[in-house]
C-alpha cells in the first residue's frame, strides 16, 4: 500500500520538473506553448496554459479552476529586451479586469507599476526603490490619489 503514495509522488514531481523548462530549453526546442492536464479516475482537466514567443519569453498564460474551465488569461506585452512593459488580466468571461504598465529604469530594473481597473481608472501603483548595488530595498503601493498605502522592505544577508 505505501507503493501507491511513493509513485504518485514520483510521477508528481517528473510532471513539475517537466513543466520547469528553461528559457533556454523552450528557444533550443522551438517550443510555442506548454500545457498541463491532470487525469484522474480516467477525467482529463486542463489545469494551466503558458505560450511563448520565439524568445522564450511568456507571453501568455491561462489558468483553469479544478473543474477545468476556464479561470483566468494573463497576455503579456514585451519590450525589445523581452521585459513585461504591459500585463493584462481577463477572467473567466474573457473581460478585462486588470491592466498593468510597468516601467523600468536605464539600468532594466523595474521603477514602478501603474495598476489600471477595465474602464482605464488607475487603482494604485507601485513604486520600486534600490541601493547602491542595484539591489532592491522597497516596494510602495499608493493608491489612486498618491497616498501611501504599505511599504514592502527587503532585508538581505550577505555570507
Amino acid at each position: 500500500m505505501i507503493l501507491k503514495p511513493l509513485l504518485f509522488s514520483a510521477l508528481l514531481c517528473f510532471a513539475c520538473s517537466g513543466y520547469a523548462q528553461s528559457k533556454k530549453d523552450i528557444k533550443k526546442n522551438s517550443i510555442s506553448s506548454i500545457t498541463i492536464t491532470e487525469t484522474t479516475n480516467g477525467k482529463t482537466i486542463n489545469d494551466e496554459k503558458t505560450s511563448y514567443d520565439d524568445k522564450g519569453e511568456v507571453t501568455e498564460k491561462i489558468e483553469y479552476n479544478k473543474e477545468g474551465a476556464l479561470k483566468r488569461t494573463i497576455k503579456n506585452k514585451l519590450n525589445n529586451l523581452g521585459d513585461v512593459v504591459e500585463e493584462e488580466e481577463y477572467d473567466e468571461k474573457n473581460n478585462l479586469k486588470e491592466r498593468t504598465i510597468i516601467k523600468y529604469n536605464a539600468l532594466g530594473d523595474k521603477k514602478e507599476e501603474l495598476i489600471y481597473d477595465a474602464n482605464k481608472k488607475l487603482l494604485k501603483k507601485h513604486v520600486y526603490v534600490y541601493d547602491g548595488k542595484g539591489l532592491k530595498t522597497e516596494r510602495k503601493t499608493l493608491d489612486a490619489a498618491g497616498k501611501l498605502v504599505s511599504t514592502k522592505k527587503y532585508t538581505y544577508t550577505f555570507k
